[in-house]
Formats: structure tokens, sequence, C-alpha cells
């Protein structure tokens, strides 16, 4: 019965990934209402990848706002995770920076072991902070103008720690980060940069942004067309930053492999 099962979990997953993905929103603009739609079923077969032995941590654009983070100590975890763009497998932590359609839903698969939302439903702050076999991910509550009736805490700033690197993916942010915030982050090395420049920030006040915070390295997220990357990619390369546009959405990383001053464009769904 055991090995019927398994059979029947892959050739539902293999359907899902043939006839149940969604059309990518080449020009759409904002996010799709999508986050009370039913998690997939992901094939059984599907494990975490094994690192080179100079990679510390693996990062994944899986698409629009989501990052598959894979460690050298067999962690996983997955950004915004949703049920429009999925993981090849269940993670070992899924973060959700805000209740906004793409970036959360409320049926995440049940294996996801810790599942971290951004905001407090009850109100006050949401506080995480956990290890997970070599990685540590903390969170740093933001706002939300507008979103929610403008509650205060309503996104988080999620940093994930591995070996000597730290990884901040910064969600739905809408404003620029007091002094308190930025003590909080700490040194970020990589930083995962939302920059569709109309339901977040504009372009030139993301980037005041990442200077507030001065990583080595960005990423480009959340952003809707071909136009919108240029645009942003121009303005970085304004400020200083090298431009590098990677072929596969795949990113292997360690202290000495960081792109310095470098915005890389991975290619996502």
């Amino acid at each position: 019965m055991r090995w019927l099962l398994g059979l029947a979990s892959l050739i539902a997953g293999i359907g899902t990934a043939l006839v149940g993905l969604p059309a990518a929103p080449a020009m759409a603009g904002g996010c799709f209402p999508v986050a009370q739609a039913p998690a997939r079923l992901l094939p059984v077969a599907f494990r975490a990848a094994e690192l080179p032995a100079q990679v510390a941590v693996r990062l994944t654009f899986l698409g629009h706002a989501s990052f598959l983070i894979e460690t050298a100590g067999g962690a996983s975890a997955v950004t915004d995770y949703n049920a429009y763009v999925t993981p090849p497998y269940p993670p070992r932590v899924a973060t959700m920076n805000n209740a906004h359609d793409t970036h959360y839903t409320d049926r995440p698969d049940p294996r996801i072991e810790h599942v971290l939302r951004g905001w407090n439903s009850a109100g006050g702050w949401a506080e995480h902070d956990l290890v997970v076999e070599d990685l540590r991910v903390r969170n740093v509550p933001t706002a939300v103008h507008g979103r929610f009736g403008g509650q205060a805490l309503s996104n988080s700033i999620f940093v994930f720690e591995v070996a000597d690197l730290c990884l901040a993916h910064l969600g739905h942010l809408h404003h620029r980060l007091t002094e308190e915030q930025l003590a909080e982050l700490g040194q970020i090395d990589l930083l995962m940069v939302p920059i569709d420049g109309t339901y977040t920030m504009s372009q030139e006040e993301m980037l005041e942004v990442v200077e507030q915070i001065r990583p080595a390295t960005v990423v480009p997220m959340h952003y809707f067309g071909p136009t919108v990357l240029g645009r942003f990619l121009t303005l970085a390369e304004a400020r200083g930053w090298r431009i590098e546009h990677r072929a596969e959405p795949v990113l292997d990383l360690s202290r000495d492999r960081l792109p310095h001053q470098t915005v890389v464009v991975l290619p996502g769904r």
C-alpha cells in the first residue's frame, strides 16, 4: 500500500506541474488573489539539494517574492510561501512576510515544520527567532501602510543567518527603516528587494533603503515585467552598482564568493 500511495502522490504532482500552473503575469500590476487556494500536492520524491563542499547556502528564485533557501547543513526555507509560486518540495521553514495575496496562504503544506507569519493576528508584534540545523531565522516587524487599515506592524523583514552570511528579505516594505530597525537587522550580506515601484515604494525610495542597509549583494524581486526591472537596474547602476544577469535562477553563496556592490538578476516565474 505504501508504494501505491507514493505513486499516486507522484502522478498528482506531475499533473499539477503540467496543467495546474497559472500563466505568468508578464506585464500585470499588483498581486493576485490566491492566498485562499489549496496547497498543491508535491511529489514525495523531491528532497533538498546536496550542496557542493564550498557552498554554504543556495538561493533559488521561485518567482514573484518567493525564494528557496537551502543550507549545507540540510535546512531549507521558503520566503513568502503561498499557493501560487510553490517550491519543489516542502521546506523545513516557511515565512510569510505579510497577509496579502501571493505573500501567504492560510493552507500551507502540513509537512512544513515551522510556519512563520510576519504579522500577529491577535495584534502587537510578531516575534520569531528559530534555529533549524545550521539556519537561524528571525524577523524585524515593519509597516504596510494602507493595506489593513493602517496597521503598524503588518509586515516583517525576515533574516536568514547561515555560516557567516546574513540574508534578508524585505517583504512588502512601505517605508524607510528606523535606526532601531537597522540595528535589529545588523550587517546584511544579501538583500532580496521588492522593486515594483508602485505597490511597495518608488524605486528611488527603495534604493535609499538599500543604501541604509548597505548589503554586498542585491537580488530584485516583486516586479511586473522587463520594463520595471530595466528601470530599477538603470537607477542602481547610476548609484554605482554593478549589474549581473544569471542564466539560471540559482545563486550559490559562501563568504569568499559573495558578489560585492552587485545587483544579481535571477530569472524566475
